[in-house]
Formats: C-alpha cells, sequence, structure tokens
C-alpha cells in the first residue's frame, strides 16, 4: 500500500492556473502535453522505483507534475527544459509545493538532445521522464551514450515507440532503436496510460518504458555496429545481403561479411540480435 503523499502534487486546477499564469499554450513542436493526474505520477514514480539513495535526471518537466513527485520520493532531481518560460518557473513551483525538498531541485534550462555530462551537478542514477514524443528514442540513447552512470530508467513514450522499443528479434516492431537499446540493456513496456491523464489530450496514445543497463556491452565499436543497424533497417524488406550492400562496398562484399560473421546472407535485419550485428561490424 503506497504511503500518503507528503508534497501536494499539481491536479488540473493547478496545472491550468500554472499555464495561464506563465501564458503557456502547449506546443506540438515541443511535444508539450502536461500530465496532471497525481495517481499516475505516484505510480510512475513507484514503478521507477527511485529514492534517497538517487539522482535522477528528469527530461520536460514541463510545470512540475513529476518532477514534486520524484521529490516527494526523497530523491535529487536534475530538470532538463528547453523551455526557458517553463524552466525558470519550477524552482518557484517546487518552493511552493515541496518547500522541505526544494533544495534538492536543480534545474537546466538546457536541449536534452545537447546536454553533456560536465553540463551536470552530479552523475545521475536513473532517467524518470514523460518524454516528447518525436524526439524520445534519440534523447533516451544520447544519454544512454553520454551518461554512463544511468543504470537505469523508466519513460512514458507514445505506445508505437514504445513497442519499438522493448521488441525482440522476430517481432514485426523490432528495428533500430530495439538493436541499439539493447547495446546498453533490456528495454520493457511496462504500463499503458490513459489519454485523459494529460492536458491537452493527445490524439495517440502513451505507454511506459522501463530500462536496465546491462553489465556488459556486446563486443565491439557502438559506432560501428550501428552503422551495420542503421543500413540493415533502412531497407528492412530486402535480405542483409541486398541490405548491406552500400555499407560494404557490394552485395558480393556484404555476403563475404555476413558468412565471416556466422550470420545467413538471406536472413533480414529483423532477424538479428544486438550480438549478430556487432560480429557483422567486426567482420567488415
Amino acid at each position: 500500500m503506497t504511503e500518503p503523499s507528503a508534497i501536494a502534487l499539481l491536479g488540473p486546477a493547478e496545472i491550468r492556473r500554472l499555464a495561464a499564469e506563465l501564458d503557456v499554450r502547449p506546443t506540438k513542436k515541443l511535444g508539450q502535453n502536461f500530465v496532471h493526474d497525481p495517481n499516475t505520477v505516484r505510480r510512475i514514480v513507484e514503478l521507477a522505483g527511485v529514492g534517497a539513495g538517487d539522482v535522477v535526471l528528469e527530461v520536460g518537466p514541463g510545470l512540475g507534475s513529476l518532477t514534486l513527485g520524484l521529490l516527494d520520493a526523497g530523491s535529487r532531481v536534475v530538470a532538463v527544459e528547453i523551455d526557458p518560460v517553463l524552466a525558470d518557473r519550477l524552482p518557484a513551483t517546487a518552493r511552493a509545493h515541496a518547500p522541505a525538498a526544494a533544495d534538492r531541485l536543480t534545474v537546466l534550462a538546457a536541449d536534452a538532445l545537447r546536454l553533456r555530462a560536465a553540463d551536470l551537478p552530479a552523475p545521475p542514477t536513473a532517467l524518470v521522464a514523460n518524454l516528447p514524443y518525436n524526439v524520445a528514442v534519440p534523447v533516451v540513447l544520447g544519454l544512454l551514450a553520454e551518461l554512463p552512470s544511468l543504470a537505469r530508467a523508466m519513460v512514458m513514450v507514445q505506445t508505437e515507440v514504445a513497442d519499438r522499443m522493448a521488441a525482440g528479434p522476430g517481432s514485426r516492431t523490432y528495428g533500430v532503436p530495439s538493436v541499439k537499446l539493447a547495446w546498453y540493456g533490456k528495454a520493457r513496456k511496462v504500463a499503458p496510460v490513459p489519454r485523459s491523464v494529460f492536458w491537452p489530450v493527445p490524439n495517440v496514445d502513451s505507454a511506459l518504458v522501463s530500462f536496465d543497463r546491462g553489465d556488459v556491452v556486446p563486443d565491439g565499436d557502438r559506432a560501428a555496429v550501428f552503422a551495420a543497424v542503421d543500413a540493415a533497417f533502412a531497407q528492412r524488406r530486402k535480405t542483409l545481403r541486398a541490405a548491406l550492400a552500400g555499407w560494404a562496398g557490394s552485395a558480393p562484399a556484404a555476403e563475404q561479411i555476413l558468412v565471416a560473421a556466422g550470420v545467413d546472407p538471406r536472413a533480414r535485419g529483423e532477424q538479428l540480435t544486438v550480438e549478430d550485428f556487432a560480429r557483422i561490424a567486426a567482420a567488415r
């Protein structure tokens, strides 16, 4: 049973009041859909399993719904917000709703796609975020590459994106995001999130995806492996012999590389694991 929250989380009235105060009109360009349901926030925080020992990186905190929930869990929070108006207001929201916890919040007015480890006050242990749907996968992959301290994540994304992130080989939704995430660890689709908990209500369904970083990454150079993955899925209906022809220099060269890697040249990209792609890159 979840203990009662010590911090007053934001509800629909508070969200709309804050938006009106700041003259904020949520934009599709920035993927702004603000969570206004405290129970959803508590569920995300609980599923993320973060607490007093964590430094949580939150991307796109918006008006602060999830931020307050993370502070309520006892975590230190580093919130990265690209909208300068929202970034400027967030510390005041924390002071008003969580005065005893506000000193555990650091707000960076920055683009998460350009974030560097040196920009952060401390190495984050977890990523917990309601991610802008149009950049969700690049943000997650970029942060995992830049921040080796990130051991786990719980992110809310569009359902179709969640399916691709968590898919395994042979699945219809298995593709570039699936393989690249598998390089770092294990992604899993956790639960759906109803449209009604957002303002404005999005025209797509959402889901939570969890991620746990693996103890060992596959052998090989990440950039080389990812280049092979991109080439294989650029023409996913073709056999690997054909799909990798440009990457390898020719179809016969691709076949030679595939055979050397122990991969059937007649296979397709969606049948291969990240380890298979690592062997292909190494055999080039």
